[in-house]
């Protein structure tokens, strides 16, 4: 646990203390009477109230519509499943920002809806309800549907054989046996919305700011420290319950029905109806996910002189941007691919090591440790980053000139991915293969070796894949970190949406593009090598 530990304590604890200190600090003096007078402000209530009933409306919307999937993914076997299956995954691992920018290309100004109907939804909550339910579709398909396969169908059968209709057997056996899994689905949307940033901030407009987004304007735009660092508390204390409540739904999900090989309970539709479910399913997934992405492709391919691809010539100019970056938005790529592999290094080495202690060792010390993994993806990102340009500027920590800044800033997000895929995996691991390995005489090396790395492999690479792709797509750190020479393609994009001007908006769409290819390509890769048990995720 050293090793993890170390890692948090001086590239997450110490940025964030930091930046909220300053906010609390006049003078060498503390001021906590700031949040009480902070939170007081009728606009941070605002932030506060629409932050809340926005999370708790994405999350209600995303079950309503990804629990069908989830049963089709569970129960129904078809062609072309695994392939679906990965489909409805890539939007989970698409940076935010490629998200804002699809939902952009399908509602916003010259978009599909206002170029047939006449009809705009940017600048309203309906768009970030879509983006978000279309980013999160897959944590409730994958995360309910990988315990529905699993649950043996006999237990309901015997309730329908001892009297019970097929609503009211579904009702007292199957629902509580999901439940844990639905809970656990829903408090990670919850988490996911409550923190959103990236779509929030290119679909939301002047007129709606979730927390992360209020944080990212008083402290880039406003420099007001103090009501940052009250933001980042209250965000900090929500994100702490959520987690805590989550932890609580994964034990209970352990504990549910005997669980059975998902290949015995999968089985061809039968009748109308399951046909008709499977069809209404499909339609979703093509509406929902296919379409934005569709769109954003041909957004990205219709240029001034027709279809063609003059906006991806014109990423490897500087004066096609319009003095937006000092280099080709072209090499944003490379900056990309380059930061997400160191990046995804630090996160496999960190992530391996917390994961194989936590299988280790048991107790409360052990359990907060484990919350301390999950923190990065719920605190505000815009505050470590922050955090990073003051904190890391003196030696032997003055990183603010070095690129290794950026990977690990990604490293940050990437760990709780890499922990929460290995170990599952590594608890599967009978611990006495490796008491015998140690009676026949190998060291313990030797025994980790031979006995857990060939069980592991798999789970490894899987945890790679996903540290890479989020990796690839984080910004809300890397915006304040990222060197103007050597932008990363998610700032890159936000930059360039933030420019008026046609070439500028379908440059925007091609690097988008760009992103969203490097990201589904690492996904099915993943699908390919993953197996059933590999990881919550």
């Amino acid at each position: 646990m050293a090793g993890p530990f170390a890692f948090f304590a001086v590239f997450f604890a110490y940025p964030v203390a930091a930046i909220v200190g300053r906010g609390f600090t006049t003078d060498g003096a503390w001021q906590f009477g700031r949040v009480g007078d902070v939170l007081s402000r009728p606009d941070i209530l605002g932030v506060l109230w629409f932050t809340t009933w926005q999370a708790l409306a994405s999350t209600v919307l995303t079950l309503l519509i990804a629990l069908p999937g989830a049963y089709v993914f569970a129960r129904f076997a078809f062609p072309g499943k695994q392939l679906l299956r990965a489909v409805v995954t890539v939007p989970f691992v698409l940076p935010t920002v490629v998200v804002g920018t699809a939902f952009l290309a399908l509602l916003g100004r010259g978009g599909l809806l206002d170029e047939l109907w006449g009809v705009r939804l940017d600048t309203t909550v309906w768009a970030i309800l879509l983006a978000h339910v279309f980013f999160n579709y897959a944590v409730v398909v994958r995360t309910v549907g990988g315990l529905w396969s699993q649950l043996d169908p006999r237990q309901e059968e015997a309730a329908r054989v001892l009297g019970a209709g097929r609503l009211a057997a579904w009702w007292r056996v199957t629902l509580p046996a999901l439940a844990p899994a639905v809970a656990a689905a829903a408090l990670m949307v919850f988490l996911f919305t409550f923190t959103s940033f990236g779509v929030v901030q290119i679909l939301g407009g002047p007129g709606f700011a979730t927390l992360e987004v209020e944080i990212y304007r008083q402290t880039a735009q406003l420099l007001d420290l103090p009501t940052a660092a009250v933001l980042t508390l209250v965000q900090f204390a929500a994100v702490g319950v959520i987690l805590a409540v989550h932890a609580g739904t994964v034990r209970r999900r352990e504990t549910a029905l005997r669980l059975v090989d998902p290949e015995q309970t999968a089985r061809r539709p039968r009748g109308a109806g399951q046909w008709a479910l499977l069809g209404g399913v499909l339609a979703t997934v093509a509406l929902l996910i296919l379409l934005p992405l569709a769109v954003l492709v041909e957004r990205s391919l219709d240029g001034p002189g027709g279809y063609g691809f003059a906006y991806y010539r014109a990423l490897a100019s500087v004066d096609a941007s319009g003095g937006t970056f000092l280099v080709p938005p072209l090499e944003a790529i490379w900056n990309s691919l380059r930061y997400a592999l160191v990046a995804t290094a630090i996160a496999v080495v960190v992530g391996g090591l917390a994961a194989a202690a936590l299988t280790r060792r048991a107790g409360r010390l052990v359990r907060g440790f484990d919350a301390l993994l999950m923190l990065p993806l719920g605190v505000s990102a815009v505050t470590v980053g922050f955090g990073f340009l003051i904190t890391l500027d003196k030696p032997p920590l003055d990183l603010r000139a070095s690129w290794i800044l950026v990977p690990l800033a990604q490293a940050l997000v990437g760990v709780p991915f890499v922990v929460r895929t290995m170990l599952p995996v590594l608890r599967a691991v009978d611990g006495r293969l490796r008491e015998a390995a140690a009676v026949l005489g190998a060291s313990p090396l030797r025994a980790w070796r031979e006995v857990d790395l060939p069980l592991v492999r798999r789970a490894t690479l899987v945890a790679a894949g996903f540290a890479f792709a989020v990796s690839l797509g984080e910004f809300g750190a890397t915006v304040f970190i990222a060197r103007p020479d050597r932008p990363t393609l998610p700032v890159a994009v936000a930059r360039l949406l933030g420019r008026p001007g046609e070439l500028n908006y379908g440059q925007a769409m091609a690097l988008s593009t760009v992103l969203m290819v490097v990201c589904a390509v690492s996904l099915l890769a993943l699908e390919r090598i993953r197996t059933d048990r590999a990881g919550e995720f």
